[in-house]
């Protein structure tokens, strides 16, 4: 006779792990990666393993001292995590400081709000500002597409941001295909768009946050005069829409909500691209929206057909 298995809901059960779904991702992440290789040079290699490797150790090492299940580093969360950072990265950055980054993504953004699944807020994003802010130097550090040796002044979105007025040329398939300065990811659309493609097409994630960012992101540029599509495909817009707003623990749960999410993150990156001190502001953005979370899920859940009670 079998044993009555006695456990708390859900009770549908799916094949898909955390596992799976970080594998997923890994996959969609690797046309930015091969990309980053062919553009930058073999450097980006080095920067994404020591990005990986540095946030798989921290969390062995937070989860072995908080007396914790270590197996958790066999989820492949802290991998994605490493690999997101490194792709926000510029290639010519210190790997001992990119190491730093990944060991305060897992440790202070992950681990010690409970590990995953737990965290307020983009663990990769989170990094990507602390960086940003300890070493800005480095981090505004760039090198010229297909020349690793050729360091760049400045990205094209660092350029407008000093002058407004340049004319820079809309040649979009150029931008489209990664020739401009910036971070690893950030550079190759074609790369960004394969991988959304894919984890649509695998349901990994819905669409809804990142095509509510674009479209409200370029509608508030040509709503200013300027060329909507020319600014998405500038800086890293694109890659935090489709790697970083689609994050399961730090996004809405409602097909409303991350709606109302992705409109959000538009709305402050534009703010911050156009008044602030910053010529990007996806990373920020991220961050502020992940605080609002909470509010945005309480707003739209959905209630029980034929009640009036909101369900759980």
């Amino acid at each position: 006779m079998h044993k009555l298995l006695v456990s708390s809901s859900p009770h549908i059960k799916s094949p898909q792990t955390t596992g799976s779904i970080m594998l997923y991702v890994i996959i969609a992440l690797f046309p930015s990666m091969v990309a980053a290789v062919v553009i930058f040079g073999t450097k980006a290699i080095w920067l994404m393993a020591i990005c990986v490797i540095s946030a798989v150790a921290s969390e062995a090492l937070a989860r072995f001292l908080m007396k914790r299940d270590v197996g958790t580093v066999l989820d492949l969360s802290a991998v994605v995590t490493g690999l997101i950072l490194a792709l926000n990265l510029p290639v010519t950055f210190p790997l001992w400081m990119a190491a730093v980054g990944s060991a305060f993504a897992i440790i202070v953004v992950k681990q010690l709000f409970g590990g995953i699944g737990q965290n307020v807020i983009n663990p990769a994003a989170a990094a990507r500002i602390f960086l940003l802010i300890s070493f800005s130097g480095q981090m505004t550090l760039y090198v010229t597409p297909f020349r690793p040796d050729a360091i760049a002044e400045a990205t094209l979105l660092g350029i407008l941001k000093e002058h407004p007025d340049v004319v820079t040329g809309n040649n979009y398939l150029s931008l489209f295909l990664g020739n401009k300065a910036g971070v690893m990811g950030e550079v190759c659309g074609l790369a960004i768009v394969i991988g959304f493609v894919f984890l649509v097409a695998t349901k990994v994630i819905r669409p809804h946050a990142p095509v509510a960012f674009a479209v409200t992101f370029m509608g508030l540029y040509y709503l200013m005069g300027k060329d909507g599509l020319y600014m998405l495909l500038l800086g890293g817009a694109l890659f935090g829409a489709v790697f970083m707003m689609t994050d399961y623990t730090t996004t809405p749960v409602t097909d409303w909500g991350k709606i109302i999410f992705g409109v959000g993150c538009a709305v402050i990156t534009v703010l911050i691209r156009q008044f602030g001190s910053y010529p990007e502001g996806i990373s920020f953005s991220i961050v502020l929206m992940n605080i609002l979370v909470p509010y945005i899920d309480k707003w739209t859940k959905r209630r029980v057909f034929g009640t009036g009670r909101e369900k759980a």
